[in-house]
């Protein structure tokens, strides 16, 4: 199969079973492209997580553009980010058109309750991954609590944290 195929129909895949947004999506790839078809590493995927909170717009987007770009270049990541949209955008309209008719629906409230512990379980388990990934040194362990802090009780925006540990980052370099 062509990757720019296998890119659209996986992205696809992952867009139409990931539920709770673009951190839901995170095991999929890590399951779809570091263990299943060994293309990109774990530490692309922890670029791929920096860059895409970083960058405008959803992170299943630009995961998705990242993940087709290194994969197969521009008509990579316009196959992936095609894909990961399009169950969303078809499914979104039809239930946008039905939601005024079942939103006070018990039942239906009941199926959409019982995703949300899913979809943490599956944020959980992409942090894990991720944070095994990583080597822990004292650098590390101060930006992850900091930022956590940061993010968490100072309600300091994702994309600041980032630019304040990218210029820390670069001094540090310097060093």
């Amino acid at each position: 199969m062509p990757k720019i195929l296998m890119l659209f129909l996986t992205f696809f895949k992952i867009g139409s079973f990931s539920f709770g947004g673009g951190y839901a999506m995170l095991p999929f790839i890590q399951q779809e492209f570091i263990h299943k078809h060994n293309f990109i590493s774990n530490q692309q995927f922890l670029d791929l997580l920096a860059l895409s909170q970083s960058t405008p717009g959803p992170i299943a987007i630009n995961s998705a553009t990242f993940v087709g770009y290194k994969i197969s270049g521009f008509w990579g990541s316009l196959a992936a980010s095609i894909g990961v949209i399009i169950f969303s955008l078809i499914g979104l309209t039809i239930i946008s058109k039905l939601f005024d008719k079942f939103k006070e629906n018990e039942k239906v409230e009941k199926v959409l309750s019982s995703l949300r512990p899913i979809t943490l379980g599956f944020i959980l388990a992409a942090v894990y991954s991720s944070a095994t990934d990583i080597h822990w040194g004292i650098y590390e362990l101060i930006a992850f609590i900091s930022a956590f802090y940061l993010l968490y009780t100072k309600r300091l925006g994702s994309i600041s944290i980032v630019f304040i540990y990218g210029c820390i980052g670069i001094l540090l370099s310097l060093i």
